[in-house]
């Protein structure tokens, strides 16, 4: 049986880094990498390990109905998803009386809405087969960060969403894994955070290194938590790994 895995907001940043260190896994077959920027999408392919096939989807998430047909093409194609790894993000940071309706629901489209459509209709090829779901979220939504209420709070609802879904899809054999990122050097960042120097942060790489973890037979007992990725994590997570291989 092939494996599949399909990753959103594989463009850049985050999600190129989980695309590229996961195209390292013998077991998966068929990568579908989704984002609005084609030219980003093939940027990904091309540094990610060529012996697997690649599709490259550019749609934009928010368009339910569409990605919604994309989902079955793939599950009609390739007969199961295997893995479904949501990253595509949005931010822009205002406080409370200079966010508009408009952007507030903007950001709840993209962070929350499309994440749960996509999330939705995978799962209904994922249920014959079992399978796993990762979520980016951000510890932006475990702690208080005035200015950014409308990103916040969208991050919170995701933590909550994902263990909800943890514990509803258990039955199906389908593990779910929420990681929340801190400081984090990515184009989301400069938005968030626009003086701050990114060769001082963590890198998405790192965060790359972590989820591939999380998604080996290696990270099994850790789905259902909100795991927070920083700089000391990745650090004792890379000694952890050495020891191992030692």
């Amino acid at each position: 049986m092939t494996n599949t895995c399909i990753i959103t907001g594989a463009s850049r940043g985050i999600g190129r880094a989980i695309a590229v260190e996961l195209s390292k896994h013998q077991e998966i077959d068929n990568f579908i990498l989704m984002a609005r920027s084609e030219d980003g999408l093939v940027e990904t392919r091309d540094q990610m390990d060529g012996q697997h096939n690649i599709q490259v989807v550019a749609i934009d998430l928010t368009d339910y109905v569409q990605v919604k047909e994309q989902v079955h093409l793939i599950g009609e194609e390739y007969g199961t998803i295997d893995m479904l790894i949501n990253v595509a993000g949005y931010a822009n940071p205002k406080s409370l009386l200079e966010t508009s309706v408009e952007d507030w629901e903007k950001t709840y489209q993209i962070n929350i809405h499309s994440l749960f459509n996509i999330t939705k209709e995978t799962v209904k090829f994922m249920k014959n087969t079992g399978g796993k779901i990762l979520n980016v979220a951000s510890t932006a939504g475990s702690s208080s960060r005035p200015g950014w209420s409308a990103y916040a709070s969208s991050k919170a609802a995701l933590i909550s969403f994902s263990q909800t879904i943890s514990d509803e899809l258990s039955d199906y054999n389908i593990l779910v894994y929420c990681v929340s990122p801190g400081r984090c050097a990515t184009e989301l960042r400069k938005v968030l955070a626009p003086d701050e120097d990114p060769t001082t942060i963590m890198q998405p790489e790192h965060v790359g290194e972590v989820v591939s973890h999380l998604l080996s037979e290696d990270g099994v007992c850790l789905d259902g938590q909100d795991i927070v990725i920083r700089k000391q994590v990745v650090k004792s997570m890379k000694k952890e790994t050495a020891n191992k291989t030692s």
